[in-house]
């Protein structure tokens, strides 16, 4: 049985997901390797198609997509 995430870790996993994003992905019940493996997918598509891993199905894909929404809605801050 996978230990069920904390706020924290989903916080820490995914970077700077608002308050909604993190509810819905503990509501989901995603386990850290599938949430890591949404991020992976996020981060570099390309390399993991050519590792041979199959596109995101089920709640991996789901998590894809709400994290890329996440993604898409963050403001974006100039560095100085």
């Amino acid at each position: 049985m996978t230990e069920r995430l904390t706020r924290d870790e989903v916080m820490a996993l995914t970077g700077r997901s608002d308050d909604r994003v993190v509810t819905d992905i503990l509501t989901m019940g995603a386990s850290r390797a599938e949430l890591a493996e949404a991020r992976a997918w996020l981060e570099n598509d390309e390399a993991m198609l050519n590792a041979g891993r199959p596109i995101p199905a089920g709640r991996i894909a789901r998590l894809v997509e709400m994290l890329q929404a996440d993604d898409e809605d963050m403001p974006v801050v100039p560095r100085l």
